[in-house]
């Protein structure tokens, strides 16, 4: 069992669509004459990845330290676009008539987006069958290659007691210093709604996010962004992703981490993990399958938890040191629900439109 093997139960499935902004692209493109099996030129030793954001922030990141290793043992180099969860999946799919992307890494229910909009080929990465079955596609085009949860954070001086239920952020202390990154935009605010219905029901939440829009600051394109007001102290609550979190923590100290109460009176949370597929038409298919083999290798399944701050998505693989520690600690006795992501997807409509109309957004 990997060390999110806490309580796993499906949860409703009702979603949303939601899109990021801002990409940014890392690296320059090689070049070369002859060409392999894949239509890309024999001697091009590189790869594309298009990745939501989150694993790429800074010389010492998850990205930085395999691409590095990666390219070391192999010679390829990987070229990184950035950007949201959907950001990257409408990316690719105008660019279908003359794809650019190799390999797509992002969150649900975007991966099952464009699985369903035909942008992903088969292929099952070596060391992918360690993964669990409600972790990847039955037919190979995707696979959860680090696992994340979301949840909560606090300024640990302005709110020293964390909040423990749904309700606890309709306090008016909150007023003018909460803030959630926008369902429908950001993948992280798409999760927490989920997360939100799952324990007050379809009606519930709709009543709910209406009153939590008094203490709400207003929108957010981005989860990340949010976690520097909490620390400076102008938001005392905030959503928040647990990977990024932790990973955030080393330059603000006073972020703090935690989780509200499900349905059945627990602390519950849910995986949102970073998914990745290989692109149909990758220019570099041959380099995109090396780079996905090298990405479910035990290594880097560990590097996923010590690097990275995330979990690994390989059941077989169970980091050890001071990060896994922190990690399983803050997870324990928290359920961690994960829906039925391909339900999700068919009542995404209907669901943006309840949230923009009990919150006004529109």
């Amino acid at each position: 069992m990997s060390i999110l093997s806490t309580t796993r139960r499906r949860a409703l499935a009702t979603g949303l669509v939601g899109l990021s902004v801002a990409s940014v692209l890392a690296g320059c493109s090689a070049a070369s004459s002859a060409t392999d099996p894949s239509g890309a030129s024999a001697t091009d030793k590189s790869v594309t990845l298009y990745t939501a954001d989150g694993l790429g922030d800074g010389d010492s990141s998850f990205y930085s330290t395999v691409f590095k290793h990666f390219q070391k043992d192999t010679g390829i180099t990987v070229h990184v676009v950035e950007a949201g969860s959907g950001e990257v999946v409408q990316r690719a799919a105008k660019e279908r008539a003359n794809t650019q992307a190799d390999v797509l890494v992002t969150l649900p229910p975007f991966i099952q987006q464009a699985d369903r909009d035909g942008l992903l080929a088969k292929y099952a990465p070596k060391g992918s069958e360690h993964v669990a079955d409600d972790n990847k596609a039955a037919d190979g085009r995707y696979t959860a290659v680090v696992d994340n949860v979301i949840g909560f954070i606090r300024n640990r001086k302005e709110v020293p007691d964390a909040p423990t239920t749904w309700k606890d952020l309709l306090d008016a202390e909150y007023k003018g210093k909460l803030q959630y990154s926008t369902p429908g935009v950001a993948g992280d605010g798409t999760a927490m709604l989920l997360l939100a219905q799952d324990a007050l029901g379809k009606q519930g939440v709709d009543d709910y996010m209406e009153q939590l829009q008094t203490n709400n600051v207003g929108p957010s394109d981005s989860t990340g962004a949010l976690a520097a007001k909490v620390d400076k102290g102008e938001l005392f609550v905030a959503n928040g992703d647990v990977q990024m979190n932790l990973a955030q923590r080393t330059t603000m100290p006073n972020l703090g981490i935690f989780f509200l109460d499900g349905k059945d009176g627990t602390p519950t949370t849910m995986s949102v993990p970073y998914v990745a597929g290989l692109v149909e038409g990758a220019p570099h298919e041959a380099n995109a399958k090396k780079l996905l083999d090298y990405l479910f290798s035990e290594q880097v399944q560990e590097e996923a938890t010590t690097v990275a701050g995330g979990l690994p998505a390989r059941e077989d693989v169970h980091p050890s040191g001071a990060q896994a520690d922190t990690i399983t600690k803050l997870l324990d006795g928290v359920t961690v629900v994960r829906p039925d992501w391909d339900d999700v997807l068919k009542d995404l409509d209907g669901t943006v439109d309840r949230w923009n109309t009990a919150t006004g957004t529109l």
